[in-house]
């Protein structure tokens, strides 16, 4: 007789501790995505480059030193929490179905390394104003004008990843029955919107705050699921598993 040894099987209610933990974990990761994003690109970088005046966001590098490097930094923070969170939603799908959580993870790693590409090119930017020789044909402000611009489209071309990322997110929240259907009704409406927007940027460069309105409901589902994962995580009693 052959004796084999079985793990005995989690308790229903430590199962649901374990994964209230790994949703907190989880959304307290996006948050510090949020934050690093919301400081690294729309504050730091709006106070450093201008468009239209490669002269201008020289002179903002040399003068704000600590501000270039800080923004370099906080797309580092970006790049982390993006790869971090990327794979705790994957350990909290994966019951669901792993191939959606696999694709959550995936998308956001891609994500994060269009973004570490940017973060370097600002690091970069940031060598050419205090080492002149560096720049190319001698034109310090226009190299780093370029940098910053193709940080910028780096942004951008990554935002399709990031839509991507939202739909098996959304899909995954109303599939588990574990938070709110809209909320993964939202999240599913968002990421189509930023895979819309990613590609109306390059086809309808004049659209302007048309643009915008096509990211929106990605906006609200990713600060609803943020609070939802912090405060809640999931819900204890999860409704019956929504089919397709």
């Amino acid at each position: 007789m052959t004796l084999t040894a079985t793990r005995p099987a989690l308790r229903p209610e430590t199962a649901d501790r374990g994964r209230v933990h790994t949703a907190r974990v989880t959304g307290l990761l996006y948050l510090g995505l949020a934050v690093t994003g919301l400081v690294g690109f729309f504050l730091i970088r709006n106070q450093l480059f201008v468009a239209d005046d490669p002269a201008a966001t020289l002179a903002n590098l040399a003068d704000h030193q600590w501000l270039a490097r800080l923004g370099v930094a906080m797309e580092l923070g970006v790049v982390l929490t993006q790869a971090l969170v990327a794979l705790w939603f994957y350990r909290l799908f994966r019951s669901v179905d792993a191939f959606a959580a696999g694709s959550i993870a995936a998308f956001g790693l891609v994500n994060a390394a269009a973004i570490l590409t940017s973060a370097a090119f600002l690091g970069a930017a940031l060598d050419v104003s205090t080492d002149a020789s560096l720049a190319a044909g001698g034109d310090t402000a226009a190299t780093v004008q370029l940098l910053y611009v193709v940080s910028g489209h780096l942004w951008l071309v990554g935002g399709l990843f990031f839509g991507l990322w939202l739909i098996p997110m959304g899909w995954l929240a109303r599939r588990s029955g574990w938070m709110p259907a809209a909320l993964g009704w939202v999240l599913m409406v968002g990421g189509v919107g930023y895979v819309v927007s990613t590609f109306a940027a390059y086809l309808l460069p004049d659209a302007g705050s048309a643009l915008d309105l096509l990211t929106l409901p990605a906006t609200v589902g990713e600060l609803w699921m943020v609070g939802y994962l912090v405060t809640r995580g999931v819900r204890r009693t999860a409704l019956p598993p929504v089919v397709g």
